[in-house]
């Protein structure tokens, strides 16, 4: 893996001005709050998190990160933008939650922790760096074998294209103009085959619905959108081993 941080300055510095708006629920990040909930149940049903030690790789102010520590995990968050690390930390002298954030790249963590978490997660994060297959390999190497990743991104598709960014950021303003690039959606099937490349085991994709007008978000089998996708390291023998 290359030394070279694999991210776009222009997205951290959009998130970075953000930032202090990360835990308000009224702010650009009310998707987020709402759908939060929602994400964790999902990782949950996919990994008992009690007890587990689990990577948020991307982690920004720390909502999905605390909401994994909060439900038992042994949690630590990463992130390349400082802004949103301090917010991250400060919210915790609210919580009172256990949670380890580094300012570090996944591929130098990688280096530094092969083989060490029983999960990964890296939600709406991959279609806002340059490599998405590099973050792939450094969630394959963070892993124990057996360990289980879970991703969530937007599709290359007309209705991303719709709602993500000419419903959600010119229509309805929920996010500020140019928060997303349609040429960075990743298709189910690319992501699979990224999972593939690094030596994880993809299982189906399932979509995420969010409706902001009533607030309410679903899983829904609709993948044209928004998607989460869990994956899980293959163990040394090649066998895609299941918790």
């Amino acid at each position: 893996m290359t030394d070279t941080p694999n991210a776009d300055p222009r997205e951290l510095a959009k998130f970075a001005e953000l930032a202090h708006n990360w835990w308000d629920p009224g702010s650009e990040f009310r998707a987020l709050h709402t759908i939060n909930p929602l994400r964790l149940d999902w990782i949950a049903h996919g990994i008992d998190l009690a007890g587990k030690t689990v990577l948020d790789v991307g982690c920004g102010g720390g909502l999905l990160t605390e909401g994994l520590a909060a439900r038992g995990a042994r949690a630590t968050g990463i992130d390349l933008s400082e802004k949103p690390l301090e917010v991250a930390r400060l919210h915790l002298l609210e919580s009172g939650l256990a949670v380890d954030y580094r300012q570090i790249s996944a591929e130098a963590l990688a280096r530094e922790l092969p083989g060490h978490f029983d999960a990964v997660t890296c939600l709406e994060m991959l279609e806002h760096v340059p490599d998405p297959q590099g973050i792939l390999n450094a969630c394959c190497q963070l892993l124990k074998p057996g360990g289980k990743a879970f991703f969530s991104t937007l599709t290359r598709s007309p209705s991303a294209f719709l709602l993500a960014i000419v419903g959600a950021e010119y229509a309805l303003k929920l996010l500020p103009r140019g928060t997303h690039d349609y040429a960075k959606f990743i298709r189910p099937s690319e992501l699979a085959r990224y999972c593939r490349a690094a030596g994880l085991e993809p299982e189906p994709p399932v979509g995420l619905s969010y409706n902001p007008f009533t607030r309410r978000c679903a899983l829904r089998r609709d993948i044209h959108a928004n998607y989460l996708m869990a994956a899980i390291r293959r163990t040394a023998d090649g066998a895609p081993a299941r918790n």
